[in-house]
């Protein structure tokens, strides 16, 4: 949030402040892939506490005078960045598959759901602090604040965090980053689709709309992106009791295909309803309320899915070759966000085209979802 609203208030267009942030999903990309295979060899832990170092060095980046922020010097502290986040997320996704018994799948959807949900509502904690911080300390003074407490954070870690968690019996090879499992390799590419969906609206057209075409100030519009994840985050964790687990059960292949079938719809209703020119401010906000409930559904049970169908023994092969397909899907939006926008025209225009792809993303994902298994193996 403070790259984006910094760098598009001094002047940049929507693709390159969507340019600043290639770096950021491709290094995701990578590190999911790598970090799965990284994390089976030298255990979980260091993988954690490698990524909290790293995103502290990202943010020190951040910290040089003005005329040095370039945008080559940005989009590598935003590889540092992406690199950091992917080896927190995959070590504490892989981690819950081992803290639970086997054939505990109940309680795993609920804890995935739990840490899913509760990652997203202080990310939308961040996305209200980086408007609040950008108004009051401003860049440089948000960017300093955030590292010092995220290294105390990693200080901490290191002190606190020792069990050797995940390292596999026997060290898997290089070649093996590659899934073997039919069912991984269709959910993965249901989940690029989906987050696609997701970011090619999101990332930057959404926010550029909210500030240029609707006026809102730095602090309103990260203040509204912030509820609207923090509700998403809710939503998350409460996902088992929404798809059946308070009856008894568990989510397969069947459910995943319902819940994306039913997002398919929305961005279009809201393409639609903008381009009648309904009042833009009531179908942003009733739009990404019911987009919200629907995705965060979707994420919470494909969360769920991967780490049930991942297998034990080095686990987080298969839910890091999972998230770099995650990230293939962030990349691709986040480039459209912000190409699609500017091509488009901006404005109410630029939001529609962006909205017009989601929904194609999103029902190749519906498509894709066919193909899971049926019924829990």
């Amino acid at each position: 949030m403070l790259v984006v609203l910094h760098f598009h208030q001094l002047g940049y267009s929507p693709l390159q402040v969507a340019l600043l942030f290639l770096f950021y999903e491709i290094f995701g990309v990578v590190t999911n892939l790598l970090g799965g295979w990284l994390g089976a060899r030298v255990g979980l832990n260091r993988t954690m506490n490698l990524g909290l170092g790293l995103q502290v060095a990202a943010l020190v980046m951040l910290l040089v005078p003005d005329p040095w922020l370039s945008i080559g010097w940005v989009m590598a502290a935003q590889a540092l960045s992406g690199i950091a986040k992917d080896l927190n997320k995959m070590s504490a996704k892989s981690s819950i598959k081992l803290l639970l018994p086997p054939n505990a799948e109940g309680k795993l959807y609920t804890w995935v759901a739990l840490l899913t949900g509760s990652k997203n509502a202080l990310k939308g904690t961040g996305f209200f602090l980086g408007g609040f911080l950008l108004m009051w300390l401003g860049f440089d003074g948000a960017v300093a604040s955030m590292t010092l407490v995220l290294t105390m954070v990693w200080l901490m870690s290191l002190a606190l965090l020792h069990q050797d968690l995940g390292r596999a019996k026997r060290k898997p090879k290089f070649r093996e980053i590659w899934s073997k499992s039919e069912a991984i390799n269709v959910l993965s590419a249901a989940r690029l689709f989906l987050f696609g969906a997701r970011d090619v609206w999101f990332v930057v057209a959404l926010p550029v709309f909210l500030s240029q075409t609707l006026s809102w100030s730095h602090t309103q519009t990260g203040g509204f992106l912030a509820l609207w994840i923090i509700g998403y985050g809710i939503v998350q964790a409460l996902a088992p009791k929404l798809t059946g687990k308070a009856s008894g059960k568990v989510p397969a292949g069947g459910t995943a295909f319902v819940w994306a079938a039913l997002l398919t719809l929305l961005p279009a209703l809201i393409a639609i309803a903008l381009a009648l020119q309904l009042d833009a401010r009531l179908v942003i906000i009733g739009g990404l309320f019911l987009f919200g409930v629907i995705f965060a559904i979707n994420s919470s049970l494909h969360s769920y899915l991967i780490v049930s169908l991942a297998g034990r023994e080095g686990v987080s092969l298969d839910v890091g070759f999972y998230y770099m397909s995650n990230a293939m899907g962030r990349l691709l939006g986040t480039l459209l966000s912000g190409g699609v926008f500017q091509w488009a025209g901006q404005g109410s225009d630029g939001l529609q085209a962006c909205l017009w792809i989601s929904s194609g993303f999103l029902l190749l994902a519906t498509l894709i979802s066919l193909k899971l298994p049926k019924t829990h193996p």
